[in-house]
Parts: structure tokens; C-alpha cells; sequence
């Protein structure tokens, strides 16, 4: 998901108390969702409505983000909030890919719901000429949680590449501490490139993924094992089927400390035999990859084709 507007500080700080809670989990049960109250329920699971004027979030002022109630996924920026003076909170922008619109049961509106867990939030309304993108988010604030960017909570960052994105995020995204995983490119010479770009073996990019999480949780080593686990580090240019610079085996540090532990997961690997062919680099800058590359195998249902948890630690 592209936060473009938004520090990766505030994404930090928005997503810092939740996390996938579970380790390797089926399918079916991957995705652990916030309990919800009696009040929740009516209106995130069954579509009801909260009174207007009622909300937390109604006259909220605050800079900050939204998240979902039910399974913490980003929302709405609070840079794209406005008072609609109609009861409830009023976005006119959401951030990329975070909700889905259909048409609502009554036939005339529409409805958006929250495009990871399905948790309904309100209807979206155009051509009222509140702002000048003449959309409102008509969103119930019981379906909110508004993080503050004052929070002074702090998260640890780390990136990877094992080969095709999709299956590397699979597994980091289920450990538990893991806040907020992102499949993207870095490594190479071209910015901003596109998934077709990097597919032609000629930017230098890796696919890769961006991991948030909790140090209190986990620990940057922890999570590093778990990338030795879930992929073969000593195959060249290449994951399983997959062929190519871009499906290289990659750490991408951050801090010196984050290289020392890599070095020494590295090293221990070759003591015990394995023919570690990882690279271990400075990081440079990450561009996340189109929407439809986040979360695939929760959107898709189904498991990996090149990775699989194998202990080696």
C-alpha cells in the first residue's frame, strides 16, 4: 500500500499496539480480527448505522490516521478529512487501495466496506461540492481507530528479498510482532519502476518486502531467521521456478547492527553446511509495488509455490 503523503513514522505510529497475532497458521485463520462489542458488531458486521452526532470521530481535529476496527488496516489520512456537518466523519480521499465500493442493498447508494477484512463503514457520496474532489466519505466513527501522530511509540524496519514477493510476505507477515509487511523493488538503478520493468531482469531491482514490527515483540534477528527459513538462500539468481536477478536472496540493511546480525546468521548456515549465497547490503530507497501485489495470498486464498518454512536455527 502507498503512503505517499504520509511519513513512514506515521505508519509506525498507526500500527504499532495491533499485529498479526499467529505463526503459520492456515490459511483460513491467518488473518486475526480485533474483538468486537455488541455496538461494533451492528455496524461493522451487519451494516447498521451509529446516530449522527454521536460519533468519537465527528469533530475530530487531530492530525493522525484512521484504521479499521476490526483488523487495523490503514484507511483515511487525517489530511483528508473535512466537517461535512452531517453527523459523521467526512473524508474526500482514502489512501490507496484501502476501500472497496459496491452498491449498497437499498439500490441507491454505495457502500464501502474495508477493502482487507470486508468491515462495513458507511457510503461514499459525489457531486456534493464539499471540497474540490466533490467526494465524501461518509464513514461511521465506530468503525474507526484513530491513531495520533503524537504517539511516541517506536518500531523496528527491516527489508528483504527471497525471490517472488508474494510468498517472502507471506510468512514474515504471519509471525507475530510483525506489524505491517510491503512487497516492493529495491536494489537497483531505476526509480519508481514498474512490475513489468523489474519482470525484464534489466533495472537491478529485487522484489522485495518491507517488514514493520514490534522490537518489544521481536527482535530484528528473529525476524531474520524466519527469512533464512522461508526460502532457499543458497540458490543464485533465482527462488524455485522463478529465474532471474529478481528473485535474488537479499538483506538490505539498515544500521550497522541490523549487518552484524545478518553477517552472523549467515555465517552460522555455512558452519552447519548450507551454501549461503545471500547478499548482504547497505539499503537504498524502497519503492512499493503496485497495489495488487499487497497481501496476494490473503486476497488469493491460496499458499506459496516456491517458499516453504524449512527450521535451520
Amino acid at each position: 500500500m502507498k503512503l505517499t503523503s504520509l511519513t513512514l513514522s506515521v505508519v509506525v505510529i498507526a500500527l504499532i499496539t495491533f499485529g498479526f497475532n499467529g505463526f503459520f497458521q492456515n490459511k483460513q485463520d491467518n488473518m486475526k480480527y480485533n474483538t468486537l462489542t455488541p455496538e461494533e458488531e451492528y455496524v461493522i458486521l451487519h451494516k447498521g448505522t451509529e446516530a449522527p452526532y454521536t460519533g468519537e470521530y465527528t469533530d475530530n481535529h487531530a492530525n493522525g490516521i484512521y484504521v479499521c476496527k476490526q483488523c487495523n488496516a490503514l484507511l483515511y489520512r487525517s489530511t483528508d478529512k473535512f466537517d461535512s456537518h452531517c453527523g459523521w466523519p467526512g473524508f474526500d480521499d482514502e489512501i490507496e487501495g484501502a476501500v472497496i465500493r459496491k452498491p449498497d442493498a437499498d439500490g441507491m447508494r454505495t457502500e464501502i466496506t474495508c477493502a482487507r477484512c470486508g468491515g462495513h463503514l458507511g457510503h461514499v457520496f459525489e457531486g456534493e461540492g464539499y471540497t474540490d474532489k466533490n467526494i465524501r466519505h461518509c464513514v461511521n466513527s465506530i468503525s474507526l481507530k484513530f491513531i495520533p501522530e503524537s504517539d511516541t511509540a517506536s518500531a523496528g524496519r527491516a527489508i528483504f528479498a527471497s525471490g517472488c514477493f508474494w510468498g517472502t510476505e507471506y510468512y514474515l507477515q504471519q509471525a507475530e510482532g510483525v506489524i505491517s509487511t510491503t512487497v516492493g523493488y529495491t536494489g537497483g538503478h531505476v526509480k519508481n519502476p514498474t512490475y513489468s520493468q523489474v519482470c525484464s531482469d534489466t533495472t537491478g531491482h529485487a522484489e522485495a518486502v518491507e517488514v514493520i514490527f514490534d522490537p518489544e515483540k521481536i527482535s530484528y534477528e528473529a525476524v531474520t531467521k524466519l527469512f533464512f527459513e522461508t526460502h532457499d538462500p543458497a540458490q543464485v539468481n533465482r527462488q524455485g521456478p522463478d529465474i532471474g536477478t529478481q528473485y535474488r536472496s537479499e538483506i538490505f540493511y539498515l544500521t550497522d547492527d541490523q549487518r552484524q546480525t545478518a553477517e552472523k546468521l549467515k555465517k552460522i548456515l555455512i558452519e552447519k553446511g548450507l551454501k549461503a549465497a545471500t547478499q548482504i547490503t547497505p539499503a537504498g530507497e524502497f519503492y512499493p509495488a503496485e497495489t495488487y501485489h499487497q497481501d496476494y495470498y490473503q486476497h488469493k486464498g491460496t499458499l506459496p509455490y516456491c517458499h516453504r518454512y524449512i527450521k535451520r536455527f
